[in-house]
């Protein structure tokens, strides 16, 4: 596991080369068809004929929840082990890491009537709410995902907070939490800032280069503006271009920009999990 960007699929791919592994995707992107550039996907060549699970399973019109990945999950690491092989989960999506690790929340059920009523409302002003509300899990948050600050709303309107990782380690019954999974090997790659910062300009520059306004586009035309927004930063700023809401040259910047903030954020989850687990680095 690692920030964006980090070289977290070759990394995995190595390691499954010197294990007889495969690899689990961790990622709540790559799971869509046609997000191949804004999500970095790896590509056939560079898997170098290594199984690899969980991309490529949905359009990007549907849904994929973190208890469909927590359920595949755990049945691809018993077929993966059940064959003689290593299971290697690798990704960037910590919310699943958590919620394979420690389960998943329960006890809040959704409010469609509410969430009808959020969705009128900016991603800002969600986020905004959320700051107002409960300021600790808006440090949390990426303030650009409209999904994850509606279901904050949401638990906040039933319970008056998003209650902290407690809530994270009652596990129900139909997913299992890290108790039932064998031992784990942690492997974590951190780069330093200046070295991350390198890698995200570097990896939009390409991206841009090699078609990304393009997927964009086509993927907007698939599934509208709304679900474009909730497909990540790459996709909902270059939305804004092609909207016409931006300039093309201001694309770079505020995409490195984003992604910066966001793999800050990633870097603090694995320092708090560093303090809370034996990790090998």
């Amino acid at each position: 596991m690692g920030p964006t960007a980090s070289g977290k699929s070759s990394h995995a791919v190595e390691e499954a080369l010197k294990r007889n592994g495969e690899i689990i995707s961790v990622d709540s992107r790559q799971v869509y068809r046609g997000l191949d550039i804004g999500t970095e996907k790896i590509t056939v060549e560079e898997m170098r004929g290594v199984p690899h699970h969980l991309i490529d399973i949905r359009d990007a019109k549907e849904s994929y929840s973190a208890g469909e990945f927590v359920a595949d999950a755990t049945r691809l690491i018993a077929d993966i082990a059940g064959r003689g092989k290593f299971p290697i989960l690798a990704g960037g999506t910590h919310f699943y890491f958590n919620a394979l690790l420690h389960g998943l929340p329960t006890g809040v059920d959704a409010n469609p009537a509410l969430r009808e009523e959020l969705e009128k409302l900016s991603t800002e002003e969600l986020a905004a709410r959320v700051a107002q509300r409960d300021p600790r899990r808006a440090a949390e948050l990426d303030p650009q995902n409209r999904r994850r600050l509606i279901r904050a709303l949401e638990i906040i309107a039933s319970l008056g907070h998003v209650p902290p990782r407690d809530l994270l380690k009652r596990r129900t019954s139909q997913h299992p939490g890290r108790s039932d999974l064998p031992g784990i090997v942690w492997i974590t790659i951190d780069p330093s800032k200046e070295e991350l910062q390198t890698r995200i300009d570097t990896r939009l520059a390409s991206a841009l280069a090699h078609g990304l306004v393009d997927e964009v586009r086509r993927v907007r035309e698939a599934v509208g503006d709304t679900r474009l927004n909730e497909l990540g930063l790459e996709y909902k700023i270059v939305g804004e271009f092609l909207r016409n809401e931006r300039t093309e040259e201001s694309l770079l910047p505020t995409l490195s920009a984003k992604l910066w903030q966001y793999a800050r954020r990633q870097k603090a989850w694995l320092r708090k999990l560093k303090k809370e687990s034996t990790l090998q680095n």
